[in-house]
């Protein structure tokens, strides 16, 4: 029984071609044998059990020995000294038992791997360097990827004698395309047909990136078994993905017989470490190519690649200075004009002049701004809403809409491509580009891939090659990278401007706000000067209104004119605190400074002369309070309105006590003022911070400004203050400071 990794999937589907285990396959071709070895001495451990008829040696015997013994002491130090990577090595020609070998080595895992090739006797073994210059020459002068093409399958057939010689190009899906044919002429041409992905799979082109070119010397060899099977070194069966001698897949031998083809050889194109197609050889019998001759057809693959690559990038170069242009252009529109819509849309240049299309829209908070040939507001609102806003990612390109958006396919005329960008919230790029309706040619219905074969009990490739032609509709012209990376480039301009423009607009706001701070600030002083004019003459008045005739005044009377006194008094201490809050929110600067606590609470206690304004309350401050940095006038008036409610708002307690010091709340030393007084309601918790604002009503004298000012300081000194309280179970405010977080004035 095979291995469980050389095993076929149990469930059949499209989908096991491409997970067929091709590089653990245990077997080789007829052509070389391998040599499997410890890289640590050299002790053979597998072989091919083909030796005999590549080396003169039997299987068995080369099993019991160290591959040195096969070599001279000249051609081993060789050997040894190219094996140092998962590369392969450069060929090295050795004599094994009066045999010209060609020996190919790689490291695969903890192995060794040797591929043996005997040596032919080539007739000109210059030939194909004499015609270097040539082709290169003529490369360069091709003016057109199909030329390119054209010239490469034609030197390759008289280079090398197959009878078909093809360009396969892979698209976005890779399917493939023959683009460009040299064949015998009384064979069927294959140019221009295309082939699904699933011919050659994924794993298959993944190998074309480690091994550039594989050789298919016989359709109808007989594989050869590599003894043991299993790796004696790791216990799994052996990665040969990169021998050349690797066997080939039941399937692909049996797609080859059913191509009628006898011999392959295939080349890998690769542009830009990617894989761009094959340069694919066909024979209609057996053809071996030594492993000189492949290398010369890596090197031309090299070079055509190399040629693409130069094309492709000189290509992209210029489009991408044309953009460039473009884009500078537009954003001198958008600067002109202020806005985003009149400079990309209705000035000399459009933003649909930078990618290829039919026509483009431009969504901007729910108004769109069409240009070209476009579906209907209502349907790109409908594309928007119910489609592009349910992908992920900023950037959707599409080639055929419809077949992921049914409803597209009643606008495919003008957006059967798609290429959407969101620049930011509601605010969108849209690019489309109409159908073009195309019949393509395959080799074969490229809906029958596979199926599977009862009587080998696996899957078998499709059998059917004739030319069978299906019209695409509702498909776009492709996108591509340099279309992507253009969007991209012109979404951050557009970023740029749009935060430009907020930054001016938050300037001119933050210039319309100082003004009118500075002209608050005016009218509050000149406010409070035109109030207290009117309040000291009142003052007078009731002066002397008490003076001169307080005598001839009844119980009623003299009741009136203390209350009158005791409104202008009120009216006094809210004009001050009125100026002081308008003062603290246009200070910029503090006069930072040490500041000694202790001292700064007893100033604030002698003030109120508490001891004799509160003769039953009780005063507890903790000894060494700390010092603070910070404005020491602002911090006396933060002591003294915590203070001053604190004993207020206790006094009518059996016991009132008052309590200052310092504790940790929030991990952090946070000073507190606590008292056992009527405390606060807790929908006035937070709202007792904000002006004007009182919780007691009048039963007790006050502003409502002195806890919205006890905030404001703290917070130009960086700090936060907060309360915790209960009704009727007193309150306890805490704060603390941060000066670190302020710049300070003296720094």
């Amino acid at each position: 029984m095979a291995p469980e990794s050389l095993r076929y999937p149990n469930r059949i589907n499209l989908d096991n071609c491409a997970t067929e285990p091709i590089h653990h396959i245990g077997r080789t071709q007829e052509y070389g044998v391998i040599v499997v070895c410890d890289p640590k001495d050299f002790r053979v451990v597998q072989v091919g059990k083909n030796a005999e008829k590549i080396l003169g040696v039997k299987y068995e015997e080369v099993l019991k020995k160290n591959f040195s013994e096969f070599l001279n002491a000249k051609d081993f130090e060789k050997l040894k000294a190219s094996v140092h990577s998962e590369e392969i090595s450069e060929a090295l020609e050795v004599g094994i038992r009066e045999k010209r070998i060609n020996i190919s080595a790689h490291l695969s895992e903890d192995s060794l791997i040797l591929d043996l090739e005997p040596i032919n006797v080539v007739e000109d073994p210059f030939a194909f360097q004499r015609q270097l210059a040539n082709i290169l020459n003529k490369f360069q002068a091709a003016d057109s990827v199909e030329k390119l093409s054209e010239i490469a399958v034609s030197f390759t057939k008289e280079m090398f004698g197959y009878d078909r010689v093809m360009i396969y190009r892979f698209d976005e899906q890779w399917n493939g395309e023959v683009i460009a044919e040299a064949r015998e002429e009384e064979l069927e041409s294959w140019l221009g047909l295309h082939y699904p992905a699933t011919d050659i799979p994924e794993q298959s082109r993944n190998l074309f990136l480690k091994h550039r070119v594989r050789i298919i010397a016989n359709v109808a060899y007989q594989p050869v078994p590599i003894i043991p099977e299993i790796s004696p070194l790791t216990g799994e069966p052996l990665d040969i993905s990169r021998s050349a001698l690797r066997a080939v897949s039941p399937i692909h031998i049996e797609y080859l017989e059913n191509m009628e083809v006898g011999a392959s050889l295939s080349a890998a194109i690769i542009v830009k470490g990617k894989l761009w197609g094959l340069i694919a050889c066909h024979h209609r019998t057996a053809k071996y190519l030594d492993f000189y001759q492949r290398e010369s057809c890596r090197f031309l693959a090299q070079m055509f690649s190399t040629e693409l690559t130069l094309r492709e990038t000189s290509e992209t170069l210029s489009r991408s200075e044309l953009s460039d242009n473009i884009r500078r252009q537009l954003v001198k529109q958008m600067s002109y004009h202020k806005d985003i819509v009149e400079g990309l849309c209705h000035d000399t240049v459009k933003f649909t002049d930078l990618i290829s299309c039919g026509g483009g829209a431009l969504y901007i908070k729910g108004h769109w701004e069409l240009h070209g040939n476009t579906p209907s507001r209502e349907q790109l609102q409908s594309l928007l809403f119910n489609f592009i806003k349910q992908q992920p990612g900023s950037l959707i390109m599409e080639r055929h809409l419809s077949n992921l958006y049914p409803e597209a396919a009643s606008y495919k005329d003008t957006a059967s491509g798609v290429l959407s960008l969101k620049i930011a919230e509601n605010k969108y790029f849209f690019w489309f580009r109409p159908e073009e309706v195309q019949v393509v040619n395959w080799g074969g219905n490229p809906e029958e891939k596979a199926f599977y074969n009862e009587k080998e009990q696996r899957l078998s490739p499709r059998k059917s090659f004739e030319k069978w032609s299906q019209e695409l509709t509702g498909v776009s012209e492709p996108w591509n990278i340099l279309d992507r990376n253009i969007a991209r480039a012109l979404r951050e301009n557009v970023s740029h401007f749009l935060l430009a423009r907020q930054r001016e607009e938050i300037e001119a706001l933050n210039a319309k706000l100082t003004e009118a701070n500075q002209e608050l600030e005016l009218f509050s002083y000149g406010l409070s000067h035109d109030l207290r004019a009117p309040i000291r003459g009142m003052e007078g008045f009731l002066t002397i209104l008490e003076e001169d005739h307080g005598e001839n005044l009844d119980a009623e009377g003299k009741k009136l004119l203390n209350m009158a006194r005791g409104l202008t008094e009120k009216m006094n201490l809210l004009i001050d605190n009125i100026l002081e809050y308008s003062r603290l929110s246009h200070i910029h600067g503090l006069d930072f400074q040490k500041v000694n606590t202790s001292e700064l609470i007893r100033e604030v206690l002698e003030l109120f002369n508490v001891k004799t304004s509160y003769p039953k309350t009780t005063l507890n401050i903790q000894n060494d309070l700390p010092e603070v940095r910070g404005d020491r006038r602002m911090l006396f008036q933060l002591w003294a309105n915590l203070i001053s409610n604190a004993y207020k708002y206790s006094a009518e307690s059996d016991a009132p006590v008052v309590e200052v010091g310092i504790t940790e709340r929030k991990g952090k030393n946070v000073f507190f003022v606590k008292d056992n007084g009527i405390g606060i309601k807790p929908e006035y918790k937070e709202k007792i911070f904000d002006t004007f604002t009182r919780a007691v009503g009048s039963r007790f004298k006050g502003s409502g400004i002195g806890l919205a000012i006890v905030k404001k300081i703290v917070e130009k000194h960086g700090g936060e203050v907060w309360v915790e309280s209960e009704p009727e179970m007193g309150s306890e405010f805490y704060f603390y400071l941060d000066p670190l977080n302020v710049k300070e004035r003296d720094q």
